[in-house]
Parts: C-alpha cells; sequence; structure tokens
C-alpha cells in the first residue's frame, strides 16, 4: 500500500483535534467492509484500502492510549499505531473470515511496542522475547500497587518465562521511570501518566474480541481440515491428538489397521502436513 495515503496525521499540538475527526469517521458494517476489502485485495483500489484505514483510525487512538504510560508522545503512539495499520490493511484477506479489527490488532500492537522498545531509555534489559512480554505485561499482572512479594513475582516469572530476579528488577526499572520527573518540564511536578498505575488486568472488549474471533476461526479451520482426510487419517489424528487424556500409541494404532507402527507415523505426518496447509496461519 502506498504510504502517501491522504491521512490525518496527529500532531502533538492538535491532538485533541486530531481524535475528535478520526471519531467523525464512520464505522462500516460487515458488508461495506467485505465489499471495500475485496476491492483492495483483488483490484489494489487504493480509495476503497484508504476507507478501511479511516475507519479504524478510532481503534487505533485507543489501543494507543494503553502505553501512555511509558511515557512517550500520544501522538507519536499514534503515528506508529497507524502505520501498523495500514500493513495490516495490505495483507488483509476477506476470505478469512475474520473482521478486520481483529486481525490490525496485531499490526498496531507490534509497531507500538517496537517504537517503545526504541525510544524508552530505561529499558535496556528488554532484549530477548519472554524479557519483551515482561515489560509489556507487568503492570497489569500486578494485583496491586505495593511491591512485589517474592510469591508473586514467582508466579510472575513461571508465567512470563524469565526468572525473578528478571521480573524483580523490571519491577523497580517501571517504579523508577514512574516516580522520575519530566524533563520537558521544569516545574518540580511528576509527570508520569496516572493510567500507568490504572491499567486492569482484565481483557478490553477488542481483546476479547480478537481472542473469540481467533478461537473460532481455529475451531472452524481444524474441522474443516479434519474433514479433507480420509477416514483412517482422520481417525489416526484424532487418536493421537484430539482426545481427552492419554492419547494413543502408534503400536496400538498398528495393531489396530495391521500395519507397521511406521507406517501410522507416516500417515499421521502427511495428515499433519495436509492439515497445516489447510488451517489458516
Amino acid at each position: 500500500m502506498n504510504p502517501s495515503l491522504t491521512l490525518p496525521i496527529p500532531a502533538a499540538y492538535s491532538l485533541d483535534s486530531y481524535i475528535q475527526t478520526v471519531n467523525r469517521y464512520p464505522m462500516l458494517s460487515l458488508e461495506d467492509e467485505q465489499r471495500l476489502a475485496r476491492a483492495w485485495h483483488d483490484h489494489q483500489d487504493v480509495d476503497a484500502a484508504r476507507q478501511l484505514v479511516l475507519s479504524h483510525l478510532r481503534m487505533v487512538v485507543s489501543v494507543a492510549r494503553h502505553y501512555l504510560g511509558y511515557g512517550l508522545p500520544h501522538a507519536d503512539l499514534i503515528q506508529e499505531g497507524n502505520v501498523g495499520l495500514m500493513k495490516a490493511v495490505k495483507r488483509f484477506d476477506p476470505d478469512r473470515g475474520v473482521r478486520l479489527v481483529s486481525f490490525a490488532l496485531h499490526w498496531v500492537r507490534a509497531e507500538i511496542h517496537e517504537y517503545v522498545l526504541r525510544n524508552w531509555r530505561l529499558v535496556k534489559v528488554a532484549t530477548t522475547k519472554s524479557q519483551r512480554k515482561l515489560f509489556f505485561n507487568l503492570r497489569s499482572l500486578k494485583q496491586s500497587l505495593n511491591a512485589l512479594t517474592l510469591k508473586e513475582a514467582d508466579a510472575m516469572a513461571k508465567e512470563l518465562s524469565v526468572s525473578r530476579e528478571d521480573v524483580l528488577e523490571m519491577e523497580t526499572r517501571l517504579s523508577g521511570h514512574e516516580l522520575s520527573i519530566d524533563p520537558a518540564l521544569d516545574d518540580g511536578e511528576d509527570s508520569y501518566s496516572p493510567i500507568a498505575y490504572l491499567a486492569s488486568p482484565d481483557e478490553n472488549p477488542a481483546q476479547k474480541l480478537e481472542r473469540e474471533q481467533t478461537e473460532q476461526l481455529y475451531r472452524n479451520g481444524l474441522a474443516q481440515a479434519l474433514e479433507n482426510l480420509d477416514e483412517r487419517s482422520r481417525r489416526i489424528i484424532q487418536a493421537r491428538w484430539l482426545t481427552e487424556g492419554e492419547s494413543t500409541t502408534l503400536h496400538e494404532l498398528a495393531a489396530e489397521y495391521g500395519v507397521s507402527a511406521e507406517r501410522i507415523r507416516q500417515i499421521e505426518a502427511r495428515a499433519l502436513q495436509k492439515m497445516r496447509a489447510a488451517m489458516p496461519v
């Protein structure tokens, strides 16, 4: 998609005006979204892509607001999120059966995450995937504003696949940033955003929608992928992967079908490969 699409630009001095502007763009019905998405996907209709982007700018504003606690300008967070939105529209396939908002949330958050990590001076320890996950989830996982107990730190470390020391160090860094004075101000006032303390550990509506639609997509995709298998392959996959409790062994299935365990393994491998090709990415 051409990044020079005519879009409103969030400037720091007119952020309120920008937000009012994007909130005036109408939200699309499912039918309109499908029509525009197909026009872009099939015919590279730039005007259709522009309408898709404009109708979702308010979502980017909402997502960007959750990152204000890191001390970065709201306008810059929105601008980075808009880049992610345009990438999502470029890659959106209307045949996947999900709404654009669900698909775009990943791209919007990814761009904002990268921007925060590039620019937040205290995040020098967030160099691995698990540490980045800790950086962005520490506030929401904390049950109170008090310092973490060792038991809480251990539980959080286990959930996020990091060490207790990583959790405690990151908490210290984040807490130090929240209590610092904004270098851009010289009035002695703390300049941290209260939203840093008020982040809810519960799913917001957009996250809930994304999770539910993704789960539905995979349930439908799994059922369709199984339908594409022959009866024996389907039986093997269900016995090996989709049963509650202990799965059936290769030797048990080999005895059932009167073939070798290696033959069952080969059928299983081909069936899994076929299912992966049929499942949504």
